[in-house]
Order: structure tokens, then sequence, then C-alpha cells
């Protein structure tokens, strides 16, 4: 079996002087450990020879706490045969590396013990140290190693193959540092490893040792009673060397401060404490330093009971009254006899010795003494019997004793409460669990006022210790006691006791993942009980200023989690943020969101519809924060019902329509349109009417008005606004409301009035070309294509005159949430590249927006009334206007020419009104 390999550290690259490489060669609580020089170079090395040749099976190095280096590397050195032992004449194989922590994680409080797996043979063990993590505690670039321990085997006879076996392997070939994970060994003491060292006392450590060869012996001689008392000795004996490294190192720092009274006073306190127990534990004779009680072979087991006959050579028991005399009863299989039936009997025997309760363990009770002959096998009926009288036996007056490994792990507690009331908390009964928690709570409430603030803390936490493990009891008056001593501790102990916040949030954070658990317990009233105490427990004075409550509620849960406990969780966030709001509680809309996103993923729908609650309520008080963790608001994300649901809600809490009421709305608009576009149509056909001699108009004085939109078949309407003016009156009459045109009886046009109405539909209103191709459908497509005073929006795909693009862009198209007006020459400016085009000031500024043409970006555009039209046909016009050549190249109809160049409408021509046209 692997031992601990005795070795001496023979070389170093460097040493710091108060830390000495020679320290690494004995392990203690207070060994100091080696560190290298300041501002070393690096790597650096050290060679450790082993004072036997070995096979080196594991490798440990426990680092310092803050001078830590970024790895080490492992080489085994051996020495040729026929060649002297020594360090020069050694040939060393690299093994690997390990890389280590920078320690971060644990404030660099903790130190990091590496242990490595080999399989190599050697005399040697090199170490190569890289450079260090750098950190604020390690001014000077060191690194530093508190110890280093080896396990192995040693070598006693190398010729012997049986003695070292080996697993065969081709990888072994290609990776030497396989052979630590293939050839691993089965068992290797806990007593070797280095943590066992590192926090006992030295002297306990080797009464350890021998105790536990004894009881290897023990056990061999099936001494079973003496191997007993030994592992029992051992566990007490590894707690108080713990206790005694921690006094020693107490010890060691009073001589450091040179304060002597506490270093004599911890000297005295060890060594009455290490003279009582060896004292109770009889070491003396455990360790049998006068020699074995029993020199000669003796079986100290108690004496056995005669082995009782096979099931068929039992005697038959007395067949029952229908059976006839004679004939046996047939035996049937152990499974299938029935159980037997009580009946009236003389009362058995009264045992020798007391009875063994139900939980005293098997090897812990009391084995009779015979005094007379064997006593015969009891019957199979007999044997019941028993049974069922201990079953109705009264239940036992002392729980349990405690494992070992309960034992390792209440430790503290045991300390500050004592084992025997441990061991009530630690019971397979129910009732001394309950009993246990009720003792701590009368302690803790008895403890005076007057208690130092250190014990009074592990009182503190030794309790929270017990609640933790009983919030996972199943049984509800325990887990209820629970709640009860937790409840006692955070609302009157510490203030009592004046403990700090730190406290407070420890038993917070301990207990509050048991508790979170608990509120998804299949039972209806644990649940109930955690979730009424969690949310009594964040009202707490102590514990509402440490927001630890709320913080550890709305950690976000796996989709995977148990549908109860996940409803339960969001109800519990529900119910917090009610409670607490967002001022100085702990909650913020960030770790809530997160929280409630993670609920919608979750499979069950109660759970998405806490988590949209939980959302709403949020958004009412903040608004839009919460949508920067959602998905974007449009149609793909509409898709999704449960973003659909909180999109519609926050826009009845904006108050805007939703998207059905928006379609209602869009549909009663178009119908609307459908009947302006009716009435405005039936308006220009009563004008064209009136202009045949069908209808007058005011007698020739009165102007009339009409206004509608022409069917576009290239795609949509064009809205035009026709104003009529007569021959006598430069000056149209006052606009009638849309719709409404007032036609009165007059006399037959004359031959001017008829070319009036012929102007109207052949000419463009906008650029005044006249053409016989201009009926209704050829001059919407003249508008849609050629006419260039006119241009088409890129964003809504209105055409819109030139002149008012800018205002359509700013007020009227659908894209104007993102344009913003220039000061300087009163575009429109994307609002994407708004702040640089002021920035860089590169535009001209308009004296006035007339003036300033949108296409070229110039204040080019001449005064006058058709300044515009030269501006944007002429032959030195704009030069951005695209369908300016196109005006200019195209030759006069077949109408009146000349009156087609944008040099104004003729004399008798009507005067138009500007106008566009809506998206196609």
């Amino acid at each position: 079996m692997p031992q601990k390999i005795p070795f001496r550290l023979i070389h170093v690259s460097g040493q710091d002087d108060g830390y000495q490489a020679v320290e690494l060669n004995t392990h203690s609580p207070v060994t100091k450990g080696w560190q290298s020089t300041r501002f070393s170079l690096y790597p650096q090395d050290m060679v450790v020879q082993m004072d036997t040749r070995a096979r080196m099976r594991k490798i440990q190095i426990l680092v310092h706490q803050h001078l830590i280096p970024t790895k080490i590397e492992f080489y085994v050195g051996d020495v040729p045969d026929d060649t002297p032992i020594s360090l020069q004449n050694a040939r060393y194989t690299r093994l690997g590396y390990v890389a280590l922590s920078n320690n971060e994680k644990t404030g660099f409080k903790a130190r990091e013990l590496k242990s490595v797996h080999v399989d190599a043979m050697g005399s040697y063990l090199k170490l190569v140290i890289h450079k260090n993590h750098v950190n604020k505690y390690n001014v000077y670039n060191q690194v530093g190693l508190v110890a280093i321990n080896v396990i192995g085997d040693p070598v006693t006879n190398p010729l012997d193959p049986n003695g070292y076996p080996y697993v065969a392997d081709e990888r072994l070939n290609e990776d030497p540092a396989l052979r630590g994970l293939i050839n691993k060994p089965d068992y290797i003491s806990p007593l070797d490893d280095l943590a066992f060292d590192m926090y006992q006392d030295p002297e306990v450590a080797q009464i350890i040792r021998k105790l536990e060869r004894k009881k290897q012996e023990a056990v061999l001689q099936e001494r079973y009673d003496y191997a007993k008392k030994l592992k029992q000795a051992i566990a007490d004996l590894q707690k108080v060397g713990e206790k005694l490294g921690k006094y020693e190192v107490e010890k060691r720092q009073a001589v450091e401060n040179e304060d002597y009274d506490k270093a004599k006073l911890k000297k005295v306190q060890m060594d009455e404490y290490r003279l009582q127990v060896y004292k109770q534990l009889a070491l003396h004779d455990l360790l049998e330093i006068a020699g074995t009680r029993h020199p000669q072979v003796v079986d100290l087991e108690p004496t056995r009971l005669p082995t009782p006959p096979k099931l068929a050579e039992l005697p038959h028991t007395p067949p029952p009254p229908q059976t006839p005399p004679g004939d046996e009863q047939p035996r049937l299989p152990y499974d299938e006899r029935p159980l037997p039936a009580l009946k009236n009997r003389d009362p058995p025997p009264e045992p020798t010795s007391p009875p063994a309760s139900p939980g005293t363990p098997p090897d812990e009770q009391v084995v009779p003494a015979l005094k007379g002959p064997p006593q015969p096998v009891p019957q199979e009926e007999e044997l019941a019997v028993d049974a069922e009288d201990e079953v109705d036996a009264a239940p036992p007056s002392a729980a349990e004793s405690m494992s070992e490994k309960d034992l390792r792990e209440a430790s503290a507690v045991i300390d500050v409460f004592g084992e025997p009331l441990v061991a009530k908390a630690y019971s397979k009964n129910w009732s001394f669990r309950e009993d246990a928690l009720l003792s701590v709570l009368k302690q803790v409430q008895e403890l005076p006022d007057s208690t130092p603030r250190e014990e009074a803390r592990s009182m503190f936490r030794a309790a929270v210790f017990l609640v933790r493990r009983a919030m996972k009891d199943k049984v509800l008056a325990v887990f209820k006691a629970a709640l009860s001593l937790l409840k006692h501790l955070l609302e009157e102990f510490v203030p009592k006791h004046k403990l700090t916040k730190a406290d407070v949030s420890y038993a917070v954070e301990k207990t509050m993942p048991e508790l979170l658990l608990r509120t998804g317990d299949t039972g209806a009233r644990s649940r109930d009980e955690a979730k009424r105490f969690v949310l009594e427990m964040a009202q707490f004075q102590e514990v509402k200023p440490t927001h630890s409550v709320p913080i550890e509620c709305v950690k976000p849960f796996k989709v995977t989690v148990a549908p109860r406990l996940a409803l339960s969780r969001t109800e519990l966030v529900e119910q917090l943020y009610k409670d607490l709001g967002l001022e100085n509680s702990g909650l913020t809309v960030e770790n809530i969101m997160q929280f409630c996103l993670q609920a919608l993923q979750h499979k069950n729908g109660t759970v998405h519809e806490v988590a949209e609650r939980i959302i709403i309520a949020l958004y009412k008080d903040v608004g839009n924060p919460v949508k920067n963790y959602l998905p974007h608001d449009d149609d793909k994300t509409r898709k999704n019902t449960l973003y659909r649901q909180l999109f519609e809600a926050f826009d009845k809490i904006d108050g805007k329509p939703t998207k059905d009421e928006l379609k209602k709305q869009k549909v009663a608009d178009e119908a609307k349109k459908q009947a302006e576009i009716e009435a405005l149509q039936s308006q220009l056909q009563a004008l064209k009417d009136m202009n045949k001699g069908t209808v007058s108009v005011d007698d020739g004085k009165g102007a009339g008005k009409a206004g509608g939109k022409i069917p576009n078949k290239q795609g949509g309407d064009i809205n035009i606004q026709i104003t009529v003016v007569p021959k006598d009156n430069k000056k149209p009459t006052p606009r009638r409301s849309k719709g409404q045109i007032k036609l009165k009886p007059k006399p037959p046009p004359d031959e001017d009035d008829t070319s009036t109405v012929y102007n109207i539909d052949k000419t463009c209103i906008f650029c005044n070309e006249k053409n016989e191709a201009f009926t209704e459908e050829g001059l919407d497509i003249h508008y849609w294509k050629s006419c260039p005073m006119l241009r088409r929006c890129a964003h809504c795909k209105q055409v819109v005159e030139i002149a008012s693009l800018t205002d359509h862009l700013l007020s009227e198209c659908d894209a104007k949430d993102n344009f913003s007006k220039c000061p300087r020459c009163t575009e429109a400016i994307p609002k994407a590249e708004f702040d640089q085009h002021v920035k860089d000031k590169n535009c001209p500024v308009s004296p006035t927006q007339n003036k300033h043409c949108p296409l070229c970006h110039q204040n080019s555009v001449p005064e006058g009334e058709d300044g515009w039209k030269e501006h944007l046909m002429g032959k030195n016009g704009c030069k951005q206007n695209p369908r300016r050549l196109q005006a200019l190249n195209k030759q006069p109809g077949p109408g009146k020419p000349g009156a087609a160049k944008g040099k104004g409408p003729p004399k008798k021509s009507l005067p138009v009104a500007k106008g566009k046209t809506p998206r196609t």
C-alpha cells in the first residue's frame, strides 16, 4: 500500500531569508513554507531527494495564499545503475505540469492544495516554478510553497517484477503522464494526506498513526471490541489535534507579537488540554505500551450461540386440530408462510441483561452471558412474538450515537451545544429532532446579554447550522420548530447581542436556498409555511436593510424546475415587489426582468401568467426601461402570444390603441375615404356638365370649387383641388368646405369659357404643359412619371411637389419621426445624421425656406411667382432634378405650342392650387 515517503530538500534556486526552503522538510500547522527572493527571475527550480528510491504514486503541493505561481512542472529523477547516487548523476523525465488559480474568488484567504497522481520510479523530484500571478498583495512578485508531500512505495527489491505491477497500455509510450491515471492505486490512507499533517498537532498525528496500525492488527486478530475502541479514539483525537494545532498557531503569533503572557497562557492551556484528553481516552492502555493483556491467542469475542440447525431440520409445530393425527402439515416457502397468530401463552422469561433499545447499533448491544447449558433454539412462532413485543415497547429514552461522518460535519456545533443535543438533532426519531431544536431555542433565549460577542456569534452560527439541516426535514413539526428558532435568532438574538449585518446575511444566505426549495414541497402546509415565512422574514427589522431576501428570491431558476416550485418562486417575487417596491429594497428593473424572462420560458402556463403580471406592474411604475429587456416590438415579435399580450397591455397603459383597434379604425377610415372619393368624383362630373352648358354657376359672377381624387391606374389616387375663377375676376372665391359645391343656373358659356374647360382637362396644373393625351388617365401618368415639378417621396411613395418636399418630410410623411429640421439650411435631415450635419456646418444658410431647393441643397430659387418653375424646368435650372432634361427635350404637343416649357399659363387659363398625390 502506498505510504508517505520521507524526503529532504537538497537544492533551490533562491529563497527569502525569513522563509527558507528547509521549512518544506516538515509538516505542521506552524510551517511557514518557502518563498522566492524579491523580484526573482523565473522559472525557479527546487530538487528534493527521497530517503530511499521509491515508486511515486501521488505528489501534493500546498501553495501560498497570494504568492501564487502560474504553473508548476514536475520532473522525476533517477540515477543509472552502477552510478553513485548524487544530484549531478541524476537524469530527469518530465511528467507534466499543473496550472494554479489566481485565488481572486476567495479574496486571497485560502491556500490551494494540488494533488497529482503519477506513476514514476526515482530518487529525486524536481519542481520548476513559473512566474507569479499578479495581485495587490504580492508587491515583490514572489512565489511561495507552504508544503510538499510525496506518497509512494519504497523500492526494496527493484529486480522483483511482481512487486510493482504495471498496467500495460500503448498510450503510456506516447504520454508518460498517463501512468498516474491508469495505474492509480486502489487506496491511499487519509493519514498520509498532506491536509492531515498541516492541520494536526504533530504529536497527536503520530499517536493517531500508531492507533491506526493497532486497529489494523486488531482486525486481523479479530479483536473487534478493541478495534472499535481504537476507531472511536482516532476520531476523537483528530478533533483534539486540530484544536491543539489552532492553539499552537495562536501561541506562535503571540510570540511574534512579543505578547509573552498570552503565549504562556496558550502553552499552559495546550498542556492541560492534552493531558486531560490522554487521560480520558486511556491512551496508555489503548497503545498497550505495557504489552498486550492477552499474550496468548485468545478470542476476545463473546461466546457465540450454537449455530441453529437448518430450516428443514427444525422440529415441526403441532398440527392444527383440523388435521388428522399423524399427518404432517406441508411446509410452504418462507415468503409464502402466513404470519403466526397471537395465542394465549405463558409470558416469555425475563432476559438476564437489559433489552437493547431499537436505536442502539448492533455492535453496541450487550451480549448476554451464558450461565447454564445452552438454551434450546426458539421456535419460529416464539421469534415472531418477541419481535411483536419489541415493536410495542416504549420509545428509546436516548438518541442513537452519531456516525464518524456526522461527528466531523457537526464538530463546530458540538463544541457549542454538546454532543448529546446534536445527536438528537441527527437522530432518526423525529421527536428527538424536534426536542433538539426546542432545546437550542431555550439556550439562545437564556443566553445573558453580557456574553462576549464572539461567543454569541459562535452560538448564532451553530444554531443556523441546525436550522439549515432541519429545514430539509419532511416532518412538519420539525420544520416549524426550525422556523421558530430562525425567527428568534433574526428578530431578538441579533439586536440583543449586537451582531453585525454580516452575521444576518450569513444566516439568510445559508437558510434561504433550503427555504425556497420547501416552497415547492408537495405538502400544502409545508409549502404555505415556507412562503409565509419568506415574506415575513423580508420585513424583519434586522434583515430588511441587508436586502438579502429579495436578492435570493429574484435569482433566475432553470426552465426545467418543477412547476410547483417555479410558481411559488414567481408568486414570492410578485408579492415582494408589491410589499417593498423598487426603492432601497434590493429589487431593480434589471434583476426583476431577468427573473421574469426566465419564468416566461417555463413550460407551465400559470407561471407565465404570474410573470406577465409582474412585468405589467413594473411597466406601470417605470415605463419604457422595461422594453429594453424585451424583443423589438414588431409584427414578427407579436406573433408570439406572450409578447403580443405584453405589448398590448403596454399600449393600454400608454393610452395607445391596440393592433386590433387600429385594424378596425383603418377599415372605418378606408370606408370613409371611399365615400369621399365617390362624392368628389360626382362633383368633378358636375363641373364637366356645367361647362357643357347643362349646369350654370352663380350667373357667371360667382365662383365654384371642386376637389376630388382621380383614380390612378398605376396604383393609388391623386389628390387634386381646383379653384374656378370667372374671367372678370382674377382672385379666387373664398374656399368652401370639402365636398360642398353650390351650383346655380347660368347663361350658356361663351367661347372663352369653353377653352377654359378645355385647358383644365388638357393642361398640367403644375408645369402648364398642354397635351391632347392629357385625359384623366393621361394626367395621372404624367404626374407619376414625368412632371418636373413633382417627385415621389422615397419613404412613403407619395407624389409631392418639390417645393413642399421639406414640409412633407417633417409633417406629413409616414417617416416624419425620423427627420429633424436643420436651423441653417431649413432642410429635413435624417435624425441619424442630424448631429453630424449640424456640427459640420457645411450647408448654406437659407434666408427663407421658399428659396432653398431640397434637391441641389442651394439657395438658387429665383424671385417671383414662377421662380420654382424656372429653377426646376429651365435650361440652367436644378441639375439634381432628373425630370428637367426630359421636359426640355420633349416636343410640343398637338395643342397650343409654346405653353409647355414652364413660362406660365396663358391669360385665360385657370389659376391652379398646388396639390399632391397620396401613396400608391
